[in-house]
């Protein structure tokens, strides 16, 4: 089993762009992964909910799926033991369409006889990872009023698996409802 190489080699970019084009076209990629993320909506799709609470990204980077998954993970299992199945709506609203790709170094007595270095580096295929600007929701949580708190300490665990700063963001379903800050 491989290591992986720590989020911050895949998180941040240069200045005001990403290091080039989103790298998506899964058909002339040979040997790109398969999202790690095994749903997307969990909970009660058809409850009648008042709130929607949004776990939004405050800064500009890429987010890798297996980070996505241990966000969605770490939610559902709060809330499906805090609130139950019936109660809430979980989303993840982003979708990891960027293949990383990663110039493997052999790391050996001797290696350096066998590899050429930066020559040719283009990397193969060995992850994915959603492209988030500032502002955008990564996760969504739908509630009833009386389940608000439970929701926002699920969507707190979840930012704690993110490698971008995050906050929350509560905003009414329908109309008459106080907004909740």
């Amino acid at each position: 089993m491989g290591t992986q190489k720590p989020a911050r080699c895949f998180t941040k970019k240069r200045a005001k762009n990403f290091s080039g084009p989103p790298y998506t076209r899964k058909e002339y990629i040979h040997g790109a992964p398969p999202p790690k993320i095994q749903k997307f909506v969990m909970g009660n799709v058809h409850g009648d909910y008042d709130y929607v609470l949004e776990l939004y990204v405050l800064e500009r980077g890429q987010i890798r799926h297996n980070a996505l998954e241990a966000a969605r993970v770490m939610a559902h299992k709060y809330l499906s033991s805090t609130i139950g199945d019936q109660n809430y709506m979980l989303r993840i609203r982003v979708y990891p369409h960027h293949v990383l790709r990663e110039n493997k170094m052999m790391a050996f007595a001797g290696a350096d006889r066998l590899q050429e270095g930066m020559r040719q580096a283009f990397g193969k295929p060995v992850g994915l990872a959603a492209r988030v600007y500032p502002g955008q929701a990564v996760v969504e949580v739908r509630v009833k009023k009386e389940h608000i708190e439970h929701a926002k300490e699920a969507l707190r665990r979840a930012a704690s698996k993110l490698p971008l700063p995050a906050r929350i963001r509560v905003k009414p379903l329908k109309e008459g409802l106080p907004v909740i800050q």
